[in-house]
């Protein structure tokens, strides 16, 4: 029997690990994730904020447990995946999500500060891949968010969170040619424009519009719109899409 265009997106059975679920478009993905069928194993370092996001998950009739994880220490992030497969069996998706923003003047940044945003947004997203690509089955999906900063340039100095993010894209091509051929995991990267988020609230009111000036779509976006991107890349919808970088950004990237 042949399946609609609208089975492709359904996550039913499957489980998701996302990243940086405490808040933010961390929940998003969260509820996305789970109104499309998946149980969801929730990460963060703040562990009350976190429970909020469980109790929103169960009350949409999936499974969820939140885990407290520093995804900069690779023994967390094995952990995490161990604690997920001894609860719900496997790990099929993962939401590389947790990371930290930062505008510090190339001149004065010092070496701990941009050595931090690299821990986090790149490095632990590696080694969270790293640790669920090690249990996942084929037909798996990994889902890295990046930013439309390691694209191009937003005017501020984010010389780490930059090259943090443009990293994770090299990251995401690399690690789609080692996995996808050989174990069935597929890797892709969302970018991100102009979102809401605990970063944003740090502009200015002149930079936000600045900023929506260069947006074609003429908006900020939604964080719905965000996690239904999510979506498409964890589920069968995006079968045929591996190693590729997702912008979501209403048109930065070409203006």
């Amino acid at each position: 029997m042949t399946s609609s265009v609208l089975d492709l997106f359904r996550l039913d059975g499957r489980v998701a690990i996302v990243t940086g679920a405490s808040s933010g478009l961390g929940v998003a993905f969260a509820r996305a994730l789970a109104e499309a069928g998946a149980d969801l194993v929730l990460a963060a370092r703040r562990a009350d904020r976190l429970d909020d996001t469980r109790r929103m998950v169960a009350g949409l009739g999936r499974r969820a447990i939140a885990v407290p994880t520093d995804v900069t220490d690779p023994a967390a992030c094995s952990a995490l995946v161990g604690r997920a497969v001894a609860d719900f069996g496997r790990v099929d998706i993962l939401v590389n999500n947790a990371g930290v923003g930062t505008a510090v003047p190339a001149l004065k940044e010092t070496p701990e500060q941009f050595r931090g945003v690299v821990e986090l947004n790149l490095n632990g997203c590696y080694w969270m891949a790293q640790a669920c690509a090690r249990v996942m089955r084929p037909g798996s999906s990994i889902v890295n968010i990046s930013s439309v900063i390691g694209i191009t340039t937003a005017g501020l100095p984010q010389a780490a969170y930059s090259a943090s993010k443009a990293g994770l894209i090299g990251l995401t091509r690399d690690l789609a040619q080692q996995w996808t051929g050989r174990k069935g995991i597929r890797v892709n990267a969302i970018a991100p424009g102009f979102f809401e988020s605990e970063m944003t609230e740090q502009f200015t009111p002149e930079y936000v519009e600045h900023m929506t000036g260069r947006i074609l779509a003429g908006r900020r976006g939604d964080p719905a719109e965000l996690a239904a991107a999510v979506v498409f890349l964890a589920s069968r919808a995006s079968g045929y899409v591996t190693g590729q970088t997702l912008a979501v950004d209403g048109g930065v990237t070409i203006t």
